[in-house]
């Protein structure tokens, strides 16, 4: 087989494949011992006819074409892995020599990854949250402690936030109660944020006998309820006393500032990994900021493709039903699939992004990086078999790209200006978590695999942790 790469405009190269007609021959072959299976000729057992008898009932023609169907994605395959062509969409292929007899020619016309321009990534700034808590997160967070052993003392005046209301709650939806929502004699804690604070709203400041009626969607997106609540008794939450006897009793620690220190580092560690990520969460958004070319379509839909992959893998793992979950969340497939291409887009984007500064930079993984990476994904004793395999099937490049756009990542992570909300400089070693001293790597401001930083639903529920206390 001969192949040549010829680059034309839109993104987009041909390749040019050339087959001897001997090589190609033995294709043909293989293509009518397919046939012969298929095919009853009597005095031969099912796929034992030979060829010449085959050609002589069926035609040549019928084994050239099996042969061609069969063997033409394998020729493109070895012309993409020799001329290392990074293609997105799936070929426009024309035979043009060889479809009845003699050496076969085709050409295959494909788009492929465009290169875009992100210039201004060497001065990037960012603005994350400063990796420590505040002396007031902290006491807060010892008081969600203290709270648990409150003590509730009924008083005659407005309910104020931080207060317990005893509530009788009747809710209306479409002119049908709602049951989950409907409840009598519930102690509520005015603040704790229900029906997304509305009912806080209404409760600060209301006394007990009061009736109040409003309208309030508990989530949003979701259909107005009608609420009405009736204000029962009022009573003040006394937290007991915090001092080292209290500690004692309800805590491993011997008095209130070895309580308080383990306290803030718990939470120091949480803001840490909070900013690590929002760190690299707004380095690739500023980066994505930088491109102005447009991302192919094709990159979208199938970034879009991968993400409704990944949802019904996870609604399989849960047993929940497509229908289900759609009715749900009051999605559409289409609809929500609609939802995906914004998201899809800005992943695109980083992407190639990445791999612009990775080419600029000259970032690319050594042999022993790659083979390090290999033995890691495939497990001991089978890296060789492992990259073999990736060879065969193109996907070695893939691989590289992968490293190297994590190389160009973490390049960027190390360069950044970080500053607070305030404008002002946040040192790198703020950001180095010491829990985990003992593991270079875990305290390293550097990042693993990029699949495991963008999205990643565990940065939500720190940042709900944090930003909870």
């Amino acid at each position: 087989m001969r192949s040549t790469l010829q680059t034309l405009d839109d993104n987009r190269v041909k390749l040019s494949v050339e087959v001897d007609e001997a090589e190609f021959d033995r294709h043909i072959d293989v293509a009518f011992r397919r046939i012969a299976k298929e095919f009853r000729v009597p005095g031969f057992r099912p796929g034992k006819a030979p060829r010449r008898l085959l050609e002589a009932r069926l035609g040549a023609g019928i084994g050239r074409a099996e042969a061609l169907r069969e063997a033409m994605p394998e020729y493109y395959t070895k012309a993409v892995i020799e001329h290392d062509v990074d293609a997105i969409t799936a070929p426009e292929i024309e035979i043009i020599a060889g479809e009845q007899e003699g050496p076969v020619c085709f050409n295959a016309v494909v788009e492929i990854r465009p290169a875009v321009n992100a210039a201004g990534y060497e001065g990037i700034r960012i603005e994350i949250p400063r990796p420590e808590p505040s002396a007031e997160v902290v006491d807060e967070r010892i008081d969600q402690m203290r709270r648990q052993y409150a003590e509730l003392f009924e008083v005659d005046r407005p309910a104020e936030v931080g207060d317990h209301v005893t509530i009788d709650v009747t809710a209306v939806q479409n002119g049908s109660e709602v049951p989950d929502l409907t409840t009598s004699d519930y102690d509520y804690r005015v603040g704790d944020g229900a029906v997304g604070g509305v009912l806080d709203e209404h409760l600060t400041g209301a006394s007990a006998g009061d009736s109040l009626e409003f309208e309030a969607a508990p989530a949003q997106g979701d259909e107005l309820i009608q609420f009405k609540v009736v204000v029962g008794e009022v009573a003040e939450e006394v937290l007991p006393e915090l001092d080292d006897a209290w500690v004692q009793d309800h805590t491993e620690f011997a008095d209130v500032e070895k309580f308080r220190s383990d306290t803030e580092d718990r939470l120091r560690s949480i803001f840490v990994d909070m900013s690590r990520r929002e760190m690299v969460q707004a380095t690739v958004n500023r980066l994505a900021e930088l491109v102005t070319d447009e991302v192919p379509e094709a990159l979208v839909d199938s970034e879009i493709d991968n993400r409704w992959d990944s949802m019904m893998a996870n609604l399989d793992r849960e047993s929940v039903e497509l229908d289900d979950y759609l009715a749900s969340i009051n999605e559409t497939t289409e609809s929500l699939r609609e939802k995906f291409r914004e998201p899809a887009i800005q992943a695109v984007t980083v992407d190639l992004a990445l791999r612009h500064v990775a080419e600029f930079e000259g970032l690319e993984p050594a042999e022993s990086e790659l083979d390090a990476y290999l033995a890691k994904v495939a497990g001991p004793g089978e890296a060789a078999k492992f990259r073999a395999a990736l060879t065969k099937s193109g996907r070695l490049s893939d691989v590289r790209a992968d490293l190297a756009k994590e190389m160009a990542l973490n390049w960027l992570m190390e360069r950044v200006e970080i500053v607070d909300a305030d404008g002002e400089a946040i040192d790198r070693s703020e950001l180095l978590d010491s829990s985990h001293d003992d593991d270079p790597q875990e305290s390293s401001t550097t990042v693993g695999p990029i699949s495991d930083k963008l999205g990643d639903p565990a940065y939500d529920s720190d940042h709900q942790d944090a930003e909870g206390t």
